[in-house]
């Protein structure tokens, strides 16, 4: 288990006032010099206390001049004594963008909504769930790219799944699905990771069959054992899961055999131009034969023209996503219009 297993998704934001501790070992000669000082009872032990963020962030940033940045020390709040563990890495990106950790902590986020369509009779099948931060413009991307530097990536994962099942209890009916992303790097041990995101699911009263988790990434995952684990248990608990921007390497029959995911999402390099592009044309091919004898449901993503919705529609994909159908929007339209 992770070494931050205990504070996953726990707001751990740093005091004004508080005390750094560390192993000795950690702190090498040059470093003992800057106001620490040994903990009396453990002389294996370290600590510098700090009277403010500023002064906090000076230090760390010696000691991640040093290349000290994979030691973890302990953060002491001077006022209720609590502490919690985390690595000079994750603490020097805390410091120097507290906005984004704002952003974080607060969950000041909401969902937008992109429709997924039912590429035989036209009809709304579900709408994918897209973060998007409420006041500052923040990309996405680069949000998420934060959490990982910063440790909070857990925290960013379980408050997007929140604002997800919001959205679903506010904008959508009954029966309509919710694809909501996810990333299996963030799930340590899935009995225990997700029981946050099956309290959820019971505080808004959700069906769980109309929530599908969809693994992003795909073709980074190198832990098949592990990705398996993570979807048997949200099939467990009545949920569906989803291949996210499925390429060569995870649409083999032996593969999707082993994960046995419900929907197959279709990388968009694929969709682009397929009603033209030959190569395109025999992987998707090749990907409805597999998905047909597993019994999976084909979805393609990024549909631009509506060339390409012509020639997936015959081909028989079962659902569609692009901006051919509709954008995200954070009130999605109730009906659409296609050919």
């Amino acid at each position: 288990m992770a070494k931050d297993c205990q504070f996953c998704g726990t707001d751990v934001s740093l005091p004004e006032r508080g005390a750094l501790v560390m192993n000795r070992k950690n702190v090498n000669q040059e470093l003992q010099t800057h106001r620490f000082t040994i903990d009396e009872q453990d002389e294996n032990t370290v600590v510098f206390p700090f009277s403010s963020l500023d002064e906090l962030s000076s230090s760390i940033d010696l000691f991640y001049s040093r290349k000290a940045k994979d030691f973890w020390v302990h953060i002491v709040n001077l006022e209720t004594t609590q502490s919690f563990p985390i690595s000079i890495a994750h603490l020097y990106e805390r410091l120097k963008h507290p906005d984004f950790s704002d952003i974080i902590h607060n969950g000041r986020f909401t969902s937008h909504l992109q429709p997924i369509v039912n590429m035989r009779n036209n009809e709304i099948y579900g709408y994918e769930s897209l973060l998007r931060t409420n006041q500052q413009k923040v990309n996405p991307g680069e949000l998420f790219a934060y959490a990982h530097r910063s440790g909070l990536h857990s925290m960013l994962d379980q408050k997007a799944r929140r604002a997800a099942v919001k959205a679903k209890v506010e904008h959508l009916k009954e029966g309509q699905k919710i694809f909501i992303n996810f990333l299996p790097s963030t799930i340590y041990v899935p009995e225990f990771c997700l029981k946050h995101t099956f309290q959820i699911v019971k505080e808004f009263g959700v069906d769980p069959s109309d929530l599908i988790f969809e693994v992003v990434e795909t073709e980074k995952i190198t832990d098949v054992p592990h990705l398996q684990s993570i979807l048997e248990t949200y099939k467990a608990s009545g949920m569906k899961v989803a291949l996210d921007d499925v390429g060569a390497g995870y649409s083999t029959i032996e593969m999707l055999n082993r994960l046995k995911p419900d929907v197959l999402k279709i990388d968009r390099s694929y969709v682009q131009d397929c009603h033209e592009n030959t190569e395109n044309q025999i992987f998707l091919d090749q990907v409805m034969e597999r998905a047909d004898k597993l019994q999976i449901q084909v979805l393609a993503e990024g549909i631009e023209k509506e060339e390409e919705w012509n020639w997936l529609q015959q081909l028989g994909v079962n659902y569609g996503q692009g901006y051919f159908i509709g954008k995200p929007k954070a009130v999605p339209e109730s009906e659409l219009i296609l050919p």
